[in-house]
């Protein structure tokens, strides 16, 4: 381990986690907002579903710790909604016990520590027809239906308002977007950089609003070696030097 001690994020999931620091993905805006502020952990698997998560939770995350995340930001069911293959085999999950998958990672996160607060993301829509375009001669036909998607989205929206955590409904807010069958995905399944924009700005919202003690905001949070120094850049009537530690002029949206 590196120093300073900093909060520790973690993106535990599946593959639109995995993905999430490529083509301009989510997990890397996050990185970049909380430069100098937080460590962003990632923990994403290419086509696991929520029976694989629970089986590994002690190792990803063992009680026994000697530092806790501050924040773990959890997405699993588009693998879990799939169609059911034929064959018995394949990532799909009986949405009962999707629910009780995801319950158990809940607690387990929970139990962590005191200071570990959780975020879930559902289930997002897919392109359905682009869906159906792709073909693999190595993998059999992906059932990925809206319906579904809907169906396991509602339940992971009821599992977290039952047990107060806080959610982002993904399935209702990337379609706000008119145009979102067409920007949203690299593939109809995977997020593009729009459609990673939507996770940063609902995942944004609940770090603002939140009554979390300490906030978790980006702005609430101290910045690394932030002090005053004169090896900073030096200001135009070269009198003095400009702190430069917080500046974020390098990116296209604030965040704020």
């Amino acid at each position: 381990m590196v120093g300073p001690s900093r909060p520790q994020f973690v993106l535990f999931g599946s593959s639109i986690t995995q993905f999430s620091f490529s083509n301009g993905g989510w997990g890397a805006t996050l990185a970049d907002v909380y430069a100098r502020k937080a460590d962003i952990l990632l923990r994403g698997y290419l086509s696991w579903n929520s029976r694989r998560a629970i089986r590994v939770l002690d190792q990803i995350f063992p009680k026994d710790a000697a530092v806790q995340p501050s924040l773990v930001i959890v997405y699993f069911g588009g693998n879990d909604s799939m169609g059911p293959h034929a064959s018995g085999l394949g990532p799909h999950v009986p949405l009962p016990e999707y629910v009780d998958n995801l319950r158990k990672i809940a607690t387990h996160i929970q139990s962590l520590s005191d200071e570990t607060r959780l975020i879930f993301l559902t289930c997002p829509p897919v392109n359905e027809t682009k869906v159906r375009e792709s073909h693999s001669k190595f993998l059999s036909e992906l059932v990925r239906t809206n319906e579904l998607c809907k169906a396991y989205s509602q339940a992971c929206i009821k599992l977290c308002q039952e047990m107060d955590i806080k959610v982002v409904d993904l399935f209702t807010a990337i379609q706000q977007r008119d145009d979102w069958m067409n920007v949203c995905f690299t593939d109809g399944i995977h997020l593009s950089a729009e459609g990673s924009k939507v996770v940063v700005e609902e995942v944004m919202k609940i770090l603002k609003e939140a009554e979390w003690k300490p906030s978790l905001f980006w702005k609430s949070l101290p910045t690394e070696f932030a002090e005053d120094s004169p090896y900073d850049l030096v200001t135009a009537d070269g009198m003095k030097t400009l702190n430069g530690s917080d500046w974020v002029i390098h990116r296209d949206t604030m965040w704020d």
